[in-house]
């Protein structure tokens, strides 16, 4: 579909795309066609330009519903691909190889942790699945300057201002994983501040071809 002012209608092509892993492809960090992995895809919302531009696209979400959508855009915009991309599992124990993907994907999903314990599990679990050398994308909810507005829980998790109770990492947190995975770190921790409902943060992680 053509747009008189714009070309190609851009939301055809990237759908409800995430504004930061769109940045990305600006940056020109991420170039199709390449080996992806977008990891709780939920319904798909990232996954559409990627699907649109041959790379070898897979998706996991514990939800088999919504995995049932990302097969039917695979079967409109990418139907070569295999249906064993697409596995309705937990992030923690995916059955992907070690080291498969360039790059990892895994957008507003580690905040719905259950506590440390579990987002450590969750961590390792793409990390795992990271290749030497590639990138981790993550955006996940924060306490980063909204610490003041937040009801602290059991387990890490807090009460958010807009209700419910969300495992939030603290700048701290993120850090100190980012150490112990010996990992680098693509660009600084960048934290957007929804008017002291919610911080989204994005962070970045690239993984060291060797340990030297």
């Amino acid at each position: 579909m053509e747009n008189a002012a714009f070309g190609p209608d851009l939301r055809a092509w990237f759908g409800d795309i995430d504004i930061y892993l769109f940045d990305q492809l600006l940056k020109g960090r991420l170039r199709p066609p390449v080996r992806l992995l977008d990891a709780g895809a939920g319904t798909g919302r990232n996954l559409t330009y990627f699907l649109r531009t041959g790379c070898d696209a897979h998706a996991v979400d514990e939800d088999a519903d919504a995995l049932d959508h990302v097969r039917e855009m695979a079967a409109e915009y990418a139907p070569n691909l295999p249906q064993t991309n697409f596995r309705a599992e937990k992030i923690e124990a995916m059955t992907f190889p070690d080291g498969h993907f360039p790059w990892v994907i895994c957008n507003a999903v580690l905040h719905f942790a259950e506590d440390e314990e579990h987002f450590q599990r969750m961590l390792d679990g793409l990390w795992r699945v990271t290749a030497p050398g590639g990138v981790l994308f993550m955006r996940l909810a924060s306490s980063i300057g909204i610490e003041k507005n937040l009801t602290p829980m059991e387990d890490g998790k807090y009460r958010m201002p807009t209700g419910g109770a969300w495992f939030l990492a603290t700048e701290a947190k993120l850090l100190l994983a980012t150490e112990r995975l010996g990992a680098e770190m693509v660009e600084p921790l960048r934290s957007v501040n929804v008017q002291n409902l919610r911080c989204m943060t994005t962070w970045i992680l690239k993984k060291k071809t060797s340990k030297n």
